[in-house]
């Protein structure tokens, strides 16, 4: 498995306003996230490793307190209030938009990191990527602006499926974006798309029963934090139909699915981890750039391939970052 760097941040040291130059004698950091706590201990390590990195060990020198929304949205704004009011020195926004437009929609002033798919200026949580302003900095994934990109690798792996069966969360703010890529790339691949939206875990089940009226060959679940809470689900969707699939994570992978395109999630945590700490050191968000990976991963599951009866075109083997076999 390759491991590949993103794009380093700068550190140093500024001093800067009151609010966020103050320090306590053990400061502490909020952790909102759309996805479970099951689903997010690796990214957890991760985000640890950047913080004690930046001079903070959890527990001994900065205290966390967690707030998961287990894929249920509705849930974020509640949650991001409950955290402010604790008057946290930063707050982090992991899984996604859903977290980062709560946490802004909460705070104004509180420093927050955030980890989002797609364009956080678009989305209007920054002005520009290297000159963020205001309260907001973090990572951009670029998880949802890669579903073309998927189908593309998709269709390489099962050029025979004619009809590719769209798994996407109607609920995620990125979601038109998404269905946009995906419907300009089919008809350059010349297949038809089946589109099921699934939010809960009811419209995930009639989702995937559409996909299977619908004589879907294949499959490609969009990238969403809510689809991440549900991943056994989803796999285990992907092998009772016996059909290919492509996801957004390796974790996906992982669990059985046969391919997953996107980046390494842990060091993109890293960087959360990092990014908070030098805010406790204290650089203002404003000043710190939004940071987006340079490099992404191929990940094939040569045993799933085996059991759908797939032959791993020897192009995508021999760029896959890593195969699990």
């Amino acid at each position: 498995m390759k491991r590949r760097d993103f794009i380093k941040a700068f550190a140093g040291a500024t001093v800067w306003p009151s609010f966020w130059g103050e320090k306590r004698k053990r400061p502490l950091i909020g952790f909102l996230s759309s996805r479970s706590r099951d689903d997010s201990t690796h990214i957890l390590t991760a985000f640890r490793q950047g913080l004690a990195e930046a001079g903070y060990i959890a527990g001994r020198d900065v205290s966390i307190e967690y707030r998961w929304a287990g894929g249920d949205y509705d849930r974020l704004p509640a949650l991001a209030a409950d955290i402010v009011d604790r008057g946290p020195s930063v707050l982090i926004a992991a899984g996604g938009e859903p977290s980062a437009l709560a946490a802004k929609a909460a705070s104004d002033r509180i420093p927050i990191v955030f980890s989002v798919g797609g364009d956080p200026v678009k989305t209007g949580l920054v002005n520009s990527l290297n000159r963020p302003g205001g309260n907001m900095t973090g990572i951009s994934l670029l998880a949802t602006e890669l579903e073309a990109k998927r189908m593309g690798l998709l269709h390489e792996m099962a050029p025979r499926a004619k009809v590719i069966g769209v798994l996407v969360d109607d609920d995620f703010q990125e979601s038109r974006m998404q269905m946009r890529e995906i419907e300009l790339a089919a008809r350059g691949l010349c297949c038809s798309v089946v589109i099921a939206g699934a939010g809960s875990d009811l419209e995930l089940t009639e989702g995937f029963e559409r996909l299977r009226i619908a004589g879907a060959d294949a499959l490609l679940v969009c990238a969403a934090p809510f689809f991440d809470t549900r991943r056994r689900t989803i796999v285990a969707n992907e092998v009772q139909q016996n059909i290919p699939a492509i996801y957004q994570f390796r974790d996906y992978a992982a669990e059985g699915g046969l391919m997953s395109y996107g980046i390494y999630p842990p060091e993109g945590y890293r960087q959360i981890g990092l990014y908070a700490g030098f805010i406790l050191n204290g650089r203002p968000p404003s000043e710190l750039p939004v940071v987006r990976p340079a490099t992404f991963e191929l990940v094939i599951n040569l045993s799933t391939a085996a059991a759908t009866g797939i032959d791993v075109p020897p192009s995508l083997l021999a760029c896959a970052d890593e195969v699990i076999s």
